[in-house]
């Protein structure tokens, strides 16, 4: 086992990776008692470097061979052999602290490889498995880290899934120029828009309608997911609130812009955080005063 001031300077450096990596994500941590933030920065740091195998690689030989690198690593980790790695040990202590299943980052592992091994989704039963694995495993990590009752782990993957769909239509012309599409081939064929049309980052009507229905089903997804978080501990609830409040902002800042995610990446501001947080503490306060004063 790392020695605790070697795990106290790795905590931080997880932190100092999710403030780096998702100011959306970091900024609802801080909503977390001391030792949940720290669980999620280290289930964050382990979710992000996986990722950035596949997403910084050179070439997808390259990616291919580190992947699998590190998931003989995370597999020998899991056994019971100490890791060396940075990353794997402040994710091998708060996985074995919060007793997170050796089977999610595996699945995220599973999703990484599907992630080099197609660029394209038929249709949406492909996506969400991929969205699943990639996204919804996080939730049920976070879960297991928050502490929950059941069936919360069935609404944790709906979150997931919701902020998953949430990034592909933020991140629409950025995955595009990795050559990644995620947009389902059959749903861009039914509202008549063409992977040219996206090529040239052309707005057209039917760009339009085809990214309304994207929206709609984003938003269906969270709707869903919403009353998973009361079976989270009290001492996670408002931060997991915060956060979907904030990811699901993101769709109405893309709806603001006419569904322009090709000049500029839709960023929910500060300010607007900040709100929705002080509206996620608001709304509970005040139904609990008008209880009050009713009795």
């Amino acid at each position: 086992m790392p020695e605790p001031s070697e795990l106290a300077g790795l905590y931080k450096e997880a932190a100092r990776a999710t403030a780096l990596g998702s100011r959306s994500f970091y900024f609802a941590t801080g909503f977390f008692p001391r030792d949940l933030a720290r669980a999620a920065h280290a289930v964050y740091w382990f979710c992000r470097y996986t990722d950035d195998l596949v997403d910084e690689c050179a070439t997808l030989e390259q990616g291919r061979r580190d992947l699998e690198e590190w998931a003989e690593r995370v597999q020998t980790a899991l056994q019971g052999s100490e890791p060396s790695h940075p990353v794997l040990k402040v994710f091998l202590d708060t996985a074995r602290v919060k007793n997170i299943p050796p089977e999610y980052p595996l699945e995220l592992i599973e999703g990484m490889r599907m992630d080099l091994n197609g660029t394209r989704y038929r249709n949406f039963a492909e996506l969400r498995t991929f969205c699943y694995r990639v996204a919804s495993v996080v939730g049920l990590m976070m879960s297991h880290a928050i502490g929950f009752e059941d069936p919360a782990l069935d609404y944790a993957i709906d979150l997931g899934i919701a902020m998953q769909l949430t990034n592909i239509l933020r991140d629409v012309a950025e995955d595009w120029r990795r050559g990644r599409l995620y947009l389902p081939s059959e749903e861009l064929e039914r509202f008549g828009y063409s992977e040219g049309s996206l090529a040239g980052g052309q707005r057209t009507p039917e760009w339009n309608s085809l990214m309304r229905f994207q929206v709609a089903r984003a938003r269906d997804y969270y709707q869903r997911a919403m009353p998973g978080i009361a079976l989270l501990d009290s001492r996670g609830r408002f931060a997991v609130k915060v956060a979907a409040g904030v990811y699901r902002e993101i769709l109405s800042v893309i709806e603001a812009r006419d569904y322009d995610v090709f000049t500029r990446r839709a960023v929910v501001p500060s300010a607007r955080k900040w709100w929705i947080g002080g509206r996620s503490m608001a709304i509970p306060v005040a139904r609990q005063f008008w209880r009050v004063w009713q009795s």
